[in-house]
């Protein structure tokens, strides 16, 4: 008897990446019992034409497309998605993705293997290639400072300064992590009973750090497999709307802060000063680089 798994995809602006993102999907889960449902946060593109045409070649499957009349974040429509799955196996997938083959079964394998295994993320890889660094660890207030002054570049193999990112990991071996990048997890259905839904007051960024810090303090296992591969063109997205972007993230790390270290009040603020202050300028270079990019 194959594990049913239900996918849950989140689209807005995709017509260049979603008809690939697809069509490697279907051939992964082509032998299996799977269910479909995409959330499309009011794309402006030709991203909801491409869907309809894609999902009604697709067969062997039950795709359910939700165009929402506005777009509600990330967050509130992976929780929309997610709220609408019926699989043992709960699959979150970026539509800038596309997998190599018999990477699905691999993850599916080693979730499977180990009980307390409750959450698998592949090796993500560049459309050149090469290794994108997918794995972090939960981040501190020091991090926040090693990233603003610059050392978790100057040193960027260190387990101290670049921590956080984990730049003394090379990604090319299976271990357990903290938390990996939510634009692939495959995970099972009672770790979801038992953390529930992801925090949409992170509507873009932190949910998933937050996510995988309820799965690590409920007693799951998160797992790195490299055997599994998927090819990710990053911030496809976000690079539409980056100073905007940018301003969500900051927000977004200090709310991570405020939630999850309650007690440090002062260094909380502190962080919160440094991101702001961080902010303002990355959002000035962002939008003179989209104005110089019309021109």
């Amino acid at each position: 008897m194959k594990t049913g798994v239900s996918a849950v995809i989140v689209t807005f602006n995709n017509e260049n990446e979603i008809a690939d993102c697809l069509e490697s999907l279907a051939k992964e889960l082509a032998d299996g019992d799977w269910q479909l449902t995409i959330i499309d946060n009011q794309s402006l593109d030709r991203t909801v034409e491409i869907l309809q045409s894609t999902l009604y070649r697709m067969t062997g499957c039950e795709a359910e497309l939700i165009c929402n009349q506005k777009n509600i974040g990330f967050t509130s429509a992976l929780n929309q998605g997610l709220k609408k799955s019926r699989g043992e196996l709960l699959l979150i997938l970026n539509p800038d993705t596309k997998w190599q083959s018999g990477s699905l079964e691999t993850l599916k394998r080693t979730l499977i293997r180990n009980p307390k295994t409750g959450v698998v993320a592949p090796q993500l890889l560049n459309p050149d290639g090469s290794v994108q660094p997918s794995c972090r660890r939960f981040p501190g207030h020091r991090d926040v400072v090693f990233e603003v002054f610059g050392l978790s570049r100057i040193f960027k193999t260190s387990r101290i300064f670049n921590g956080w990112k984990m730049g003394d990991f090379d990604h090319r071996v299976r271990r357990s992590v903290e938390q990996p990048q939510g634009a692939c997890l495959l995970f099972r259905r009672d770790v979801l009973n038992a953390v529930g839904w992801w925090d949409e007051d992170f509507p873009m960024f932190f949910s998933d750090v937050d996510w995988c810090r309820r799965v690590k303090a409920a007693g799951f296992d998160i797992v790195f497999e490299p055997a599994a591969k998927v090819i990710h063109h990053r911030g496809v997205s976000v690079f539409q709307k980056r100073p905007a972007m940018i301003w969500s993230s900051h927000r977004s790390f200090y709310w991570y802060f405020r939630k999850h270290y309650p007690q440090r009040r002062l260094a909380n603020l502190l962080m919160g000063w440094l991101l702001l202050f961080t902010a303002v300028p990355r959002m000035a270079i962002a939008a003179i680089r989209k104005i110089q990019s019309l021109v």
